[in-house]
Formats: structure tokens, C-alpha cells, sequence
């Protein structure tokens, strides 16, 4: 179910389904390239991911993701960052500009 609220959305629950994978990808903020870094998936589906990464960001702040074989890099919006053991943070990221294969393929959204 999906509620709009000051022309917001606010999600009930997914619209995808997210498989539980773990693609090696490298993450890097599209306002400070230093940032780049090797890390995994958690999570992915056409329009989103869930990664980990080393350092904690902001609602909103834009990266790139690259995953090391198959697909295009792909640039993300942050929805979520929540801080996980070992100072660690796990990042729910949004796709929009087009569909992402995580296995090979791409297709426009």
C-alpha cells in the first residue's frame, strides 16, 4: 500500500522484491571522489541496493556504483544510512534513471 503525503511517497512496504546477493561493487560520492571504496552488496533489485559502506551518509547525498563485472556504473540516491556493528553503516540506495541486471543486463527504465 502506498500512501502520498506532501507529494511524498511513504511506503507500507517494497514495491520490488530485493534478492539477498553479494556483488562486489565500488562505492564513491559523487561531491568527493577521494571516498571511493570496495565494498558489497547486501541486497539488490532493479532500482535499488542495499550496500555497506565505511563511513556514514547523508539522506539525499548521490554516489556512484560500480559493480566489478557485468553491469554499467550506476549513480544512486541515498534513502537510508543505518549504523551497523564495527563502525560500519548499511546504505539503501535508489536507482533511478534506469533498470539495473545485476547479473549482466541492463535495461532503461
Amino acid at each position: 500500500m502506498i500512501r502520498f503525503t506532501q507529494s511524498r511517497r511513504l511506503f507500507d512496504g517494497r514495491i520490488e522484491k530485493r534478492v539477498p546477493t553479494s556483488v562486489p561493487v565500488y562505492l564513491v560520492s559523487l561531491t568527493d571522489s577521494r571516498t571511493r571504496e570496495r565494498t558489497l552488496t547486501e541486497n539488490v533489485s532493479p532500482h535499488g541496493v542495499r550496500v555497506i559502506s565505511k563511513r556514514s551518509w547523508r539522506r539525499g547525498e548521490e554516489s556512484l556504483i560500480t559493480p566489478l563485472a557485468g553491469e554499467f556504473p550506476q549513480v544512486g540516491k541515498v534513502i537510508y544510512c543505518l549504523p551497523e556493528a564495527r563502525d560500519r553503516f548499511c546504505l539503501g540506495m535508489e536507482f533511478r534513471d534506469r533498470a539495473v541486471n545485476w547479473w549482466g543486463e541492463h535495461s532503461n527504465a
